[in-house]
């Protein structure tokens, strides 16, 4: 094939992935079922109409899809490979065969650069020249300053103030890459708190900037739109895996805190009955602890974020506070497709503790030489679970066949892993208005 024919072709397929969608194709309006809405002050609603308008437009036009698909195959590195892991699957099950859709392999490291482009190259054609982002792990972080440098952007980002200390090497890539890092010192100081602020700043400056919210939570249209920007993360696994093994995947496995990486794979795979979905959510030190992020095994609905969905919250309604060694998962909501996919059946969500999910860190290291974020390696963790329920699923003499989205790359973890295991000595963490050693 030339490389023209080549290009028209991903071009072709990139406006597929946008204007397609699976059982949700014919979905409009703010709701997935009892969930999603637009819960915000009013300031912001003629903002969030824009911005459904203009996204609109932008699947209809397909000088945009084009650009898209070029700079996903130039600059992201699309598409992302898929992995056979033989060494970490006979840790899931005899005869399971274990695929990783390689998205720590993009560039920025992880899979949250493929809504940042999408969303940025809407701010262009909005006009708008100032861009804020909230971040935990500090992935959206530098893939939000990342399209901002690479599109003349002004920058800014929200951080929790503990996800700062422990997520300091994402914090410098940010600021290396021009964007301004804000401390976010107030209640827990993690990804609540900085969404809280970004949207503070929203409500402030509506007229001149835009919200780059990074998962699929929020008010609509965000979790709508995040989706499609991620959906060709699933379009890419379904023609991988069916290369690799002439059938659908038995299972599909994602890590889930807002849930964008995992709405991403699953997209693909909903109208097919026979692939299982599963979901991993952080369920930090247990459930019964009270210390977890686990919003379907620990929670109820409720309103956050301007969005209903499943919520960790007090018999009064008020939001309780999260837990996770996984900074991009230590959040007290998820995504309203994510509540329906639960309430509908679809897909199934589980808990994976911080001890699980480090152990299977350690495990894809030392079996496979891949380095996964904390994050992944929840739903690493939650493949190996699946290992005592995946004999009895393919037929014949087909092996069973588990797709991972490996959704980050551990280089920021590097250092709380070290420690975790004993080969670096924790740092003290000192507060800044005590001078505490914590």
């Amino acid at each position: 094939m030339s490389g023209t024919a080549g290009r028209d072709g991903a071009r072709r397929r990139m406006r597929d992935v946008l204007l397609g969608g699976g059982p949700l194709a014919t979905h409009e309006g703010p709701y997935f079922g009892d969930f999603g809405g637009r819960f915000v002050p009013e300031a912001l609603i003629a903002a969030l109409d824009e911005l459904e308008t203009e996204y609109h437009k932008a699947l209809a036009d397909p000088a945009f899809s084009d650009e898209l698909e070029r700079l996903h195959r130039t600059y992201t590195g699309r598409p992302s490979p898929l992995t056979e892991v033989p060494r970490f699957a006979r840790h899931v099950g005899d005869g399971v065969r274990v695929f990783l859709k390689r998205e720590d392999l993009n560039h920025t490291g992880s899979h949250k650069i493929n809504n940042v482009l999408g969303q940025a190259l809407l701010v262009k054609r909005m006009g708008k020249r100032r861009v804020i982002a909230e971040t935990g792990a500090g992935q959206h972080g530098v893939a939000t300053a990342t399209a901002a440098a690479l599109l003349d952007l002004e920058c800014t980002v929200y951080m929790g103030e503990e996800d700062t200390q422990r997520q300091a090497l994402n914090v410098a890539r940010m600021e290396l890459l021009g964007a301004t890092v804000v401390p976010v010192t107030i209640g827990a100081r993690t990804l609540k708190d900085a969404i809280n602020e970004a949207l503070r700043d929203w409500v402030a400056n509506v007229d001149s900037t835009h919200y780059l919210l990074g998962t699929v939570t929020g008010p609509h249209p965000f979790p709508e739109m995040v989706r499609d920007f991620h959906k060709i993360i699933g379009e890419e696994a379904r023609a991988q895996i069916l290369e690799e093994t002439g059938a659908l995947p038995d299972a599909v496995v994602a890590c889930v805190g807002g849930g964008s990486n995992a709405m991403g794979i699953f997209n693909a795979f909903l109208d097919d009955p026979q692939v299982r979905l599963f979901g991993f959510e952080a369920g930090g030190a247990g459930i019964s602890s009270g210390r977890h992020s686990a919003r379907f095994s620990g929670g109820a609905p409720g309103v956050l974020h301007g969005a209903r969905s499943y919520l960790l919250q007090d018999e009064d309604g008020q939001t309780l506070p999260s837990h996770s060694v996984s900074a991009g998962l230590d959040y007290p909501s998820v995504g309203p497709e994510h509540a329906w996919l639960h309430d509908t059946g679809r897909a199934q969500y589980r808990p994976v503790t911080d001890d699980e999910a480090m152990e299977a860190f350690r495990l894809l290291c030392r079996t496979e030489g891949i380095i996964p974020a904390i994050e992944s390696a929840h739903a690493l963790a939650g493949a190996i679970q699946l290992g005592r329920e995946a004999a009895g699923w393919a037929g014949g003499d087909r092996p069973p066949v588990v797709l991972v989205n490996l959704s980050g790359r551990g280089d920021k973890d590097v250092a709380t892993a070290a420690a975790w295991f004993g080969i670096l000595e924790p740092e003290p963490v000192v507060k800044a208005d005590e001078g505490e050693q914590l």
